[in-house]
């Protein structure tokens, strides 16, 4: 079928099969362009399908001929419906992780669920023994609760009164104002079920009771701070109060781990355009001053770049990993240095319909979109007929 992209909100209900296939291609390339790092060799990604997991599947493995184990929640393709983009990207990593000798497999579920981490333990157990490193990346709106079966939505809203400040609808480049209700307990305490620390302790408590973490093991979560002007909707609203927990977890891993001298981090990392992202009021605004910004300064990255840094700058060095006061890695310094900041301040109070075409980079904002459902690639035809039936090799033998 030929494939386009079909956009509904802030969804693009398609993705390009060969378009992944590159996105995966240039990431690994960029890895290996960087050499090699004296990383880990047995990775677990929970979340591994796209962004920062897919990134940290990319990293271990070809930054560090890691064998990798990648759990992620997909929709398959069928006949005449594209699979999502995560599958399409696990697809080409495994194809490409075989073509350069390394172990890949992947398991399409749940990651909340006990029967999707017994799974995985199983497969550790079966092909890998132990893991070194377990990346913690799920971005999920709803989880079921395990234990009670209880099904818990996630929600955006600032905590105390109601939030009012600007937004772009990236598609048309409108600038608009946008209202958020506050929070009630109920909305935060849900989130917190949701997005907090709860079912990443799940994981590491189920998987050193079946003694599959190796000596020295380290866990990593992914957390984001961000600027003044979003904290009211993110840092301080329902969000910040799950990345909270999600960073005191990482201390009762931590504690948890003393026995075999394993460590549990959470890493701050900058702001990039995802699906997540994508449908948050004020963020798109903000990225888009902020990538104007950072691609002037020529200290930009995506996601790719960001974790390369983490792994061969922060995680696996000769020095301890540095940690900021709440003992947290920051990957974020570059988006958060003060002159950084300054500007997108002095940009954000200009921005309106008519000037953000020339203050921010909605050109690019729209480009890392696209880019993100397999579409906009360079050396991709997009008007040939594509098989859209790709299968992930490990799953569907």
């Amino acid at each position: 079928m030929i494939i386009e992209p079909r956009m509904r909100g802030f969804i693009c209900l398609t993705a390009h099969p060969k378009g992944c296939e590159q996105n995966v291609k240039n990431q690994i390339e960029y890895v290996k362009s960087k050499g090699k790092i004296n990383g880990p060799k047995r990775v677990l990604v929970i979340g591994a399908s796209t962004g920062f997991g897919l990134a940290s599947r990319i990293t271990s493995a070809f930054g560090s001929d890691a064998a990798t184990i990648g759990v992620f929640f997909e929709k398959e393709p069928s006949e005449g419906k594209t699979a999502s983009p995560g599958w399409y990207n696990s697809a080409a990593f495994e194809v490409e992780a075989q073509k350069a000798g390394l172990y890949a497999k992947s398991i399409n579920g749940d990651a909340f669920s006990n029967e999707v981490k017994q799974q995985t333990i199983d497969m550790i157990k079966a092909d890998l023994g132990q893991v070194d490193l377990i990346i913690y990346s799920l971005a999920s709106p709803v989880r079921q609760h395990p234990v009670t079966g209880v099904l818990h939505r996630s929600t955006l809203k600032p905590i105390g009164n109601t939030f009012t400040n600007k937004t772009v609808d990236f598609h048309t480049g409108n600038v608009t104002q946008v209202s958020i209700e506050p929070a009630n307990q109920e909305d935060i305490d849900k989130t917190v079920v949701v997005m907090g620390g709860e079912d990443w302790a799940m994981w590491i408590d189920e998987m050193k009771n079946a003694g599959v973490l190796a000596e020295g093991a380290t866990t990593i979560a992914y957390s984001y701070i961000g600027p003044e002007v979003t904290e009211a909707v993110y840092r301080k609203g329902t969000i910040g109060r799950a990345k909270d927990h999600l960073e005191a977890t990482a201390f009762e891993i931590t504690e948890k781990l003393k026995d075999i001298n394993g460590k549990g981090y959470v890493s701050v990392n900058k702001a990039l355009v995802t699906q997540a992202s994508s449908a948050i009021p004020v963020i798109p605004l903000y990225i888009s001053l902020l990538y104007k910004i950072m691609k002037a300064e020529g200290i930009h990255e995506g996601c790719i770049e960001q974790i390369q840094r983490l792994f061969a700058e922060r995680l696996y060095t000769d020095n301890a990993v540095p940690t900021d006061e709440k003992g947290r890695i920051r990957i974020d310094d570059w988006e958060m240095r003060t002159d950084v900041q300054e500007k997108i301040a002095k940009l954000w109070v200009e921005s309106t319909t008519e000037t953000l075409v020339e203050l921010g980079d909605l050109a690019g904002y729209k480009q890392d979109f696209l880019n993100l459902f397999g579409f906009g690639f360079d050396g991709v035809d997009y008007q040939a007929d594509t098989n859209e039936m790709l299968m992930v090799p490990s799953i569907n033998k």
